[in-house]
């Protein structure tokens, strides 16, 4: 794709009024993406509006209640254009973790002993304890390891552990503590060769990277529209076939239909509306990198393209800077050469500072880091970091600048020393 403009950083910031606002008199710095981030104005407006002006419930024979219907009917269509796939391949839920537990008990009805589940202590657990509680059927767990020296998933132990015993392979598209980004494709090939089902979660990898779940060829993926600055909800992808195949729980009203037999209950409308606007703003970002985008899943992808641009800018500076930091470690890759394998989320100890300690030094100068384990807890067990307060996690998206990663990077060292 060939983009006529660079990233509008001033356009982009304009956007969100949050990054207005100031800490003891310095700028704040929101560096807490990972775990959710800001909004552009059209979403609170988009929310404020349907609020002010239709809200009702779905189905009924009125004004306000069709444009409910149309409002999420049109949101699934934007969704369906963010991942690539049909409207009614998406559900829309609380967030991640209700719609993981959902399918996780909607595939577990078919399964017990002798079946074998296989997972990652790379993921967040919403990907780990869902799937694990079904060995109360009888079921195998199986779990992947992941190489410390750069905290990248182990695919020679990923592929050893699929077998035709194996019936759901589930796995993270980016690790959200140390922003390694996995091999989902080759993840669901693995799955698809012994007919075991692919569930990817793509809540951290949302923000940084296009996700195409045809090219993918997943049967299952789940985000969360505030980690890609969108409203708290999650979203989740299901294959048509698979959708339709399986039984959900849910209430006897509720209709078989997909995808609405798969929500439980009156959805957060307000919120889906959010959802909507959300996508429209990475549509107009799209718009303005490549002004020749035939279509909004054409823009979305120039988005993305001019997003990594950026953020990989960022990211070289971060890491040959942290890496200079007397008595620092950073946890995850740090070749130059492997970047493509990463994304723009850092996780570091300094010896001599607990992660609260310097996330509380950090926010007394404006700047929003997060410690402890970011529910990534096989992680941080497994480097031996969980008792000792996790890492301190910095975690970059497109609308921080070069200026609050060289601002960051100086308050560390102050702080150090």
């Amino acid at each position: 794709m060939s983009l006529s403009c660079p990233l509008d950083i001033s356009w982009v910031r304009a956007q969100f009024p949050s990054l207005a606002q100031s800490v003891n008199h310095q700028p704040a710095v929101f560096l807490d993406g990972p775990g959710g981030t800001q909004v552009p104005q059209r979403v609170i407006e988009a929310i404020a509006d349907y609020l002010a002006h239709n809200n009702a419930n779905t189905g009924g024979a009125y004004l306000t209640s069709r444009n409910t219907d149309r409002m999420i009917a049109e949101a699934r269509a934007a969704m369906g254009d963010f991942l690539n796939c049909d409207a009614d391949e998406i559900v829309f839920g609380p967030n991640m973790t209700t719609l993981t537990y959902a399918m996780s008990r909607a595939l577990g009805r078919d399964l017990g002993p002798g079946d074998e589940i296989v997972l990652t202590l790379l993921d967040h657990d919403a990907n780990f304890s869902p799937w694990k509680a079904l060995e109360e059927k009888g079921v195998t767990i199986r779990a992947v390891r992941f190489n410390e020296d750069d905290c990248t998933l182990d695919m020679r132990d990923l592929a050893a552990k699929i077998g035709e015993r194996t019936k759901i392979v589930a796995v993270g598209y980016a690790s959200n503590a140390v922003g390694t980004i996995n091999n989902v494709a080759e993840v669901a090939r693995l799955a698809r060769q012994v007919g075991a089902l692919s569930f990817i979660d793509a809540v951290h990898y949302a923000p940084h990277g296009a996700i195409d779940v045809r090219a993918l060829e997943c049967d299952f993926l789940v985000c969360s529209t505030y980690k890609f600055f969108g409203p708290h909800m999650g979203v989740l992808y299901g294959k048509r076939e698979h959708l339709k195949r399986l039984r959900p729980y849910k209430l006897r009203p509720n209709t078989d239909n997909i995808p609405n037999c798969w929500e439980w209950g009156t959805l957060n409308h307000e919120c889906i509306a959010g959802i909507k606007a959300c996508v429209d703003y990475w549509e107009e970002l799209g718009r303005r990198a490549n002004p020749a985008s035939a279509s909004r899943r054409v823009a979305i992808l120039a988005a993305h393209e001019v997003i990594h641009q950026h953020e990989r800018k960022m990211t070289e500076k971060m890491i040959a800077s942290l890496l200079a930091i007397p008595r620092l470690k950073l946890y995850g890759i740090s070749d130059p050469q492997r970047y493509d394998s990463r994304c723009s989320t850092f996780v570091v100890r300094i010896e001599g500072h607990t992660p609260l300690e310097l996330a509380t030094k950090l926010g007394e100068r404006g700047f929003f880091t997060w410690d402890g384990n970011y529910y990534a807890l096989n992680l941080t067990e497994q480097l031996d970091v969980e008792r000792l307060g996790g890492f301190l996690r910095i975690g970059l998206v497109h609308y921080n600048t070069m200026e609050e990663v060289e601002r960051l990077l100086a308050a560390l060292r102050e702080i150090v020393n």
